[in-house]
């Protein structure tokens, strides 16, 4: 159940985000489900590969580089995606961090009410 409870409120937040951000355009909440559904899938098949391939860069910068890969794999989802688009590099990334940071708070809020 938590999951559909996260899938729904992440998806509610990307279309926030694409009304306060210039350069993401998002079409309706079907466009947001689906998304929301390609980037996870993203996350957790193609973000470790590409983790592992930048590692010496983000050792480096001490982990910074996370977020550049997290903006360019939020972008290449809104050329899968049909009724998803984000016009560049820097809506990308400001779209993933804001994305990343409602999740987390989303994912600690719910296992704090799992916990009581």
């Amino acid at each position: 159940m938590n999951i559909l409870i996260r899938w729904a409120i992440n998806a509610m937040m990307l279309l926030l985000i694409a009304q306060l951000l210039p350069g993401i355009m998002i079409s309706g909440w079907y466009a947001a489900f689906i998304t929301i559904l390609i980037l996870g899938l993203v996350n957790a098949i193609i973000r470790p590969i590409v983790l592992f391939f930048t590692l010496p860069i983000n050792i480096l910068s001490l982990g910074l580089f996370t977020f550049v890969v997290n903006g360019f794999l939020f972008w290449f989802v809104s050329t899968v995606v049909k009724g998803f688009e984000v016009s560049g590099f820097v809506p990308a990334f400001i779209g993933a961090l804001l994305l990343t940071l409602v999740s987390g708070f989303t994912t600690m809020l719910l296992e704090r009410k799992g916990q009581i």
